[in-house]
């Protein structure tokens, strides 16, 4: 680790970002760690692995994130470029900020290429967020997970489960924390603030979608096991066209979902008046649709989270899911990507309003007190000068 024993350099921690589900964890991260240590110096690295011109409203303002101080502007690209992009300007961004500690979140190709990057510079890593398995190994996040866990020094649980999959790992005790999901303390920050859903729909010009109904299912799709394969694209689309002949649905597209639908002539089964098509949504606009609905279908980790935070149902397009304690103990139903197998568990949320759940353990908006807490007692132990030597 550098040295950084002078009284007058202030600790120095560059946390990264680089997708938009890392924006709704660095915010609260970053407000409690202002809090609890003032005198940390503090700075916010973008790596642009997500970027587009409403971002900054969206996301940074919305959620009162600072500017970042350095963006990489990397761009999209295969999971391959995009990792080896990100590693190669994170590296000379790294040497000119000369943090003590970099900070990363979740599982994104930004999250697993700078902490790379650090490790094998002597700069500890921390990692937020930690511990998530889905014991999938075809999935790009899970080598994310697994490899940034592997070279962390701070790892920080979101459940207690994390813990288990991380000492079945190698990973030494003292360096695991369970302190909750900060994603929530986003959420319960702004909920309030969430966007009605009258407003999106005024806001796409389908004044009276929702008229003479009982509510609404939301649905969202992205993730490429989904959205790159023809014949699941296709009965994902099929089974959404079904679900609106019961309730109608709000679609936010995502742009790599709405790309490959038109490639394989798909776009033709949306064609409903049943359906709405919107585009990517901002975090309080995503969270005001959420809150409201009767129902989510979705393949995204984050809403798996959310909904269970909001105690509406959910059903997981997925084979698997990294957070279990959705399906344990929250509104979460794993449901793969048969349709009939989707739409029986659709009609069971119909008939009898679906699993209530309950909130996890330590989902409560502190979590990200509880790591601004551990930070601050970790930086103190490592910046602590030597005893002096005793001369006989």
């Amino acid at each position: 680790m550098r040295s950084n024993t002078s009284v007058h350099k202030p600790f120095r921690l560059l946390c990264v970002v680089g997708a938009r589900p890392n924006f709704m964890k660095i915010a609260p991260i970053m407000a409690a760690l202002g809090d609890v240590s003032p005198d940390i110096d503090m700075r916010l690295l973008h790596t642009g692995q997500h970027y587009d011109a409403a971002m900054s409203h969206q996301y940074f303002e919305a959620l009162g994130i600072p500017a970042p101080d350095v963006n990489l502007e990397v761009g999209a690209g295969s999971h391959a470029v995009q990792t080896a992009e990100i590693m190669r300007r994170f590296e000379p961004a790294l040497d000119e900020q000369m943090p003590d500690a970099i900070l990363v979140v979740g599982d994104v190709n930004s999250t697993l290429a700078c902490a790379l990057v650090a490790a094998k510079k002597g700069v500890p890593v921390i990692h937020v967020e930690a511990g998530l398995r889905s014991h999938d190994r075809r999935m790009a996040e899970e080598i994310n997970r697994v490899l940034t866990d592997q070279i962390a020094d701070l790892l920080f649980t979101t459940e207690r489960e994390g813990r288990n999959n991380l000492l079945r790992e190698g990973i030494a005790e003292e360096r695991i924390h369970f302190v909750g999901n900060v994603m929530i303390d986003t959420l319960r920050r702004n909920l309030d603030h969430a966007v009605p859903v009258e407003t999106i729909i005024q806001q796409s010009g389908a004044v009276g979608f929702l008229k003479d109904t009982e509510g609404y299912a939301v649905f969202t799709l992205h993730r490429a096991s989904n959205v790159d394969d023809p014949e699941t694209l296709d009965g994902l689309m099929k089974t959404v066209e079904m679900v609106s002949k019961t309730l109608p649905v709000i679609f936010p597209m995502h742009p790599r979902t709405r790309s490959m639908a038109a490639r394989y002539g798909l776009t033709a089964l949306l064609d409903s008046s049943r359906i709405l098509l919107v585009p990517s949504m901002g975090y309080l606009e995503m969270l005001g649709l959420m809150r409201d609905a009767r129902v989510v279908l979705t393949d995204s980790g984050g809403i798996q989270e959310e909904t269970t935070a909001l105690g509406v149902p959910c059903i997981t397009l997925r084979e698997n899911t990294e957070r279990p304690i959705t399906l344990i103990e929250g509104t979460n139903t794993l449901a793969g990507v048969d349709p009939e197998n989707i739409l029986k568990i659709f009609d069971d949320v119909m008939r009898t309003g679906g699993k209530t759940g309950r909130i996890p353990e330590f989902w409560d908006g502190r979590a990200a007190l509880r790591i601004a807490q551990v930070i601050h007692a970790w930086i103190r132990s490592v910046t602590a000068p030597a005893p002096a030597l005793k001369v006989a």
